[in-house]
């Protein structure tokens, strides 16, 4: 059997989407997949064993000039790299407008979730079968629900399973103890404030931690750099792709992490991870798995300092994430 499935983004949204492949591929041993994946995650789907092809896709670039966009090479070739195989189903894991629009592209059954669960409901009217996929579950659960229904097998009881391969991302060489902070994200109030990522870094670094500070854009770059000065233990990384954030992050000892797309990344792996939670909650959306470690800035007490900011985070003090963080860690030798 060979399904399309179609979850293009973001980072979070498509490492959500592997366990429900697991899933199927142990119900379904003969079950194979291509996906079709915002250019920019094309590296992700293509880690587990079931996904035999990716269709990468530009919807965030297109969007911009549609009418050049429906004119161009590059769009009535990713059209055609949709026609090359004929699928038994196409799965929309994504539940939006444009999704759905692409799925429409492929002449084979189409299943998606029913208009009360869709993410836009508008996106229901593209399916030829529709699956119930109740809100209050969490996002990796929700997709492994849909994925159960639609292939037909019962969804498994325990928990989900990435299905990434460790091995696939290490690297030769002795690994001194280190951790590794995710300190960027895309919203202003889902930052842990600087002042408190200098202060975590002065505790790890004495606790006998190399601390590795990876970075995306120039402002990451910049905070990466300012961290990495308290201590001559600190390093900023140097920019890497996807691949390389997963060869440094399965070379750590634990991670720390805002809300990011690399925070899932961490999870997918199995890292122990201390993620941090402000403005967002955790519970239908958080990172997932084995080894992970919630803190909830609403479940701290009210900050003593009113200048810290991002305020929605002020209340996470380094104390606190240290005191989740540490039991967690190995002794480090000197």
């Amino acid at each position: 059997m060979r399904v399309l499935v179609v979850k293009t983004s973001s980072m979070g949204d498509v490492i959500h989407t592997l366990p429900a492949l697991t899933d199927a591929v142990t119900a379904l041993p003969g079950i194979s997949f291509d996906w079709v994946v915002e250019e920019a995650f094309a590296e992700i789907p293509a880690w587990h064993p079931a996904v035999k092809r990716v269709i990468p896709v530009a919807i965030r670039r297109w969007r911009k000039t549609p009418l050049a966009t429906a004119r161009s090479v590059e769009w009535r070739d990713f059209k055609g790299q949709l026609r090359k195989s004929n699928y038994d189903l196409v799965i929309d894991a994504q539940g939006l407008v444009k999704s759905a629009l692409v799925a429409r592209l492929v002449k084979a059954p189409r299943v998606g979730m029913d208009f009360a669960t869709v993410r836009e409901r508008a996106a229901a009217l593209a399916y030829h079968r529709r699956v119930h996929v109740p809100r209050d579950l969490h996002a990796v659960e929700r997709l492994r629900l849909l994925f159960a229904e639609a292939l037909g097998y019962p969804k498994p009881p325990y928990r989900g399973d990435s299905g990434l391969d460790l091995n696939r991302f290490t690297t030769s060489g002795a690994t001194e103890p280190n951790l590794l902070f995710l300190h960027g994200t895309t919203r202003a109030d889902k930052h842990w404030p600087e002042p408190y990522w200098l202060e975590l870094c002065r505790l790890a670094t004495a606790a006998g931690y190399q601390v590795n500070l990876p970075w995306g854009s120039e402002a990451e770059r910049e905070r990466a750099e300012r961290i990495a000065a308290v201590s001559p233990a600190a390093r900023v990384l140097p920019k890497l792709n996807l691949h390389g954030v997963a060869s440094a992050l399965v070379r750590a000892d634990a991670v720390v992490s805002v809300d990011t797309g690399l925070g899932h990344l961490a999870a997918a792996l199995e890292l122990p991870t201390v993620a941090l939670y402000g403005p967002t909650s955790p519970a239908l959306v958080g990172t997932y798995g084995r080894n992970q470690y919630h803190l909830l800035a609403a479940d701290a007490p009210a900050p003593l300092d009113k200048s810290i900011r991002p305020a929605a985070m002020a209340s996470l003090t380094p104390e606190i994430v240290w005191q989740t963080l540490s039991p967690l860690l190995s002794p480090a030798q000197d």
